[in-house]
């Protein structure tokens, strides 16, 4: 946790892979490149947070199944453990509402591959068939996003950043290379 100037509160930094859960009166915080970002909050629970995945699957194409286990690295699991972590902090998945932000073009080795893209397709797709209601988006482009979301009043701020800011650029590729060597496991919990 730091101390977030700009809005005068306690911040938590959310980075590839991960996400924070949160009915407090703090910041998260997150710059997206072709990562996206996913704000999901209950306005009744007044409980939200926020995730930060890379890739929208393994690679497969068979389903959903095939992505179960694979760490915050994707956007399957990346959700699930979200809205898992709501729904045991008091969220009821019938009131979860969405803002989700990235999806940019940023790096310029991966265009063939359409990552920010498929992230992007990939989140709504997502969002769509588990029933949760986006309430705004800001995906796609080639500029990077500075994304700050407050999980007690579900209030969320995009920034688009000028233009591909190199070290944003490093980390994506740092994180592309840990995961692509990083070995998956875990469990998770669908319902």
């Amino acid at each position: 946790m730091y101390y977030e100037r700009e809005f005068e509160r306690n911040a938590v930094k959310v980075m590839p892979g991960e996400y924070f859960v949160s009915a407090d009166d703090i910041v998260l915080a997150t710059v997206l490149g072709s990562c996206v970002a996913a704000c999901v909050w209950d306005p009744s629970a007044r409980v939200g947070g926020m995730n930060h995945f890379m890739l929208p699957g393994d690679g497969s194409r068979t389903g959903r199944h095939d992505w179960i286990g694979l760490a915050g690295r994707y956007g399957v699991f990346a959700m699930e453990q979200l809205i898992n972590e709501l729904i045991k902090r008091g969220a009821r998945k019938a009131n979860l509402e969405a803002k989700v932000f990235g999806g940019s073009a940023v790096l310029k080795n991966l265009t063939a591959l359409n990552v920010g893209e498929r992230n992007a397709d990939f989140v709504l797709d997502f969002l769509r068939t588990e029933g949760i209601r986006l309430a705004a988006q800001d995906l796609l482009d080639v500029c990077p996003r500075r994304v700050v979301f407050f999980p007690a009043s579900g209030r969320a701020l995009c920034r688009k950043l000028p233009q591909a800011d190199a070290s944003i650029v490093n980390a994506e590729q740092q994180y592309n290379a840990r995961i692509n060597t990083a070995k998956s496991g875990g469990d998770v919990e669908l319902f």
